[in-house]
C-alpha cells in the first residue's frame, strides 16, 4: 500500500511538476491514511535531484493543505452544531450540553488548537472539522492553518532534501512521534470516559 502511494505521488510529479504535491498533499488532508510524512519528505529529495523547485514544491505543498483544510472545515460547517446535539442526544454517556461545552472551549481555544494540530499526524487534518461546525471566522481559521501547515511542510521537505536517498528515514522518526501523540490522547479520552461514567452515576444517585 505504501508503495503504491510512493509510487503514485513520483508518476504525479513527473507528470506535472511541483503543482503534483500540492494534489497530493490536499488528498492526504481529505483522507489522512495518505501520510504527508510520506509525500512531502519524497518531494524535498526530488527537488534535491533538480527534477523540481524546492520553493515551489514548499509553496503548492502549503496551497494544498489549505485547500484540503478547507474542504473539511465546510464539511463541519454543513454537518453544524444541531446535527452533532442530535447525534449526542442518542449517544450513551453523551448530553447536549457536553456538545455546547466542547464548542465553546474550542470558541475560546480555537486558534491555538488548530495552530498545534497542523503538526500533529492524524489530527492536523481533521482538526479542521469542529473549526467547521464552530463557525470559526474563515480568515482566522485560514491564517493559523497557512502557519502551521508552512511549518510542517517546511521541516519534512528540508528534511527530505538534506536526508537525499534516505528521506524514507523521516518517516520513521514521525511514526515514533506519533505514537507518542496518540498515547496522550488515548490517555485523554480514557480520563474523559471515566469522567463521564462517575457524572452518570452521581446523577443517578442524586435521582434516587
Amino acid at each position: 500500500m505504501l508503495q503504491n502511494i510512493i509510487d503514485w505521488v513520483i508518476s504525479v510529479m513527473e507528470a506535472i511538476g511541483s503543482p503534483g504535491v500540492g494534489l497530493a498533499v490536499f488528498l492526504e488532508n481529505v483522507f489522512p491514511p495518505i501520510p504527508s510524512e510520506v509525500i512531502l519528505p519524497l518531494a524535498g529529495f526530488t527537488a534535491s535531484q533538480g527534477s523540481i523547485n524546492v520553493v515551489a514544491a514548499f509553496i503548492w505543498a502549503t496551497v494544498g493543505s489549505l485547500t484540503g483544510a478547507y474542504f473539511l472545515y465546510y464539511l463541519g460547517a454543513a454537518i453544524g452544531a444541531n446535527r452533532l446535539r442530535k447525534i449526542a442526544a442518542w449517544m450513551w454517556l453523551v448530553k447536549v450540553e457536553d456538545v455546547d461545552n466542547a464548542l465553546a472551549w474550542f470558541d475560546k481555544y480555537g486558534k491555538a488548537s488548530i495552530l498545534i494540530g497542523r503538526v500533529i499526524p492524524g489530527i492536523r487534518s481533521l482538526i479542521s472539522i469542529p473549526a467547521g461546525i464552530d463557525r470559526m471566522n474563515p480568515l482566522t481559521f485560514g491564517l493559523y492553518t497557512l502557519l502551521g501547515s508552512s511549518i510542517w511542510n517546511a521541516l519534512l521537505i528540508y528534511c527530505g532534501w538534506v536526508l537525499g536517498e534516505n528521506w524514507h528515514a523521516v518517516e520513521g522518526v514521525i511514526d515514533q512521534y506519533s505514537k507518542v501523540v496518540y498515547a496522550l490522547v488515548a490517555l485523554a479520552l480514557v480520563a474523559v470516559f471515566i469522567w463521564l461514567l462517575r457524572r452518570a452515576r452521581q446523577e443517578k444517585r442524586d435521582v434516587a
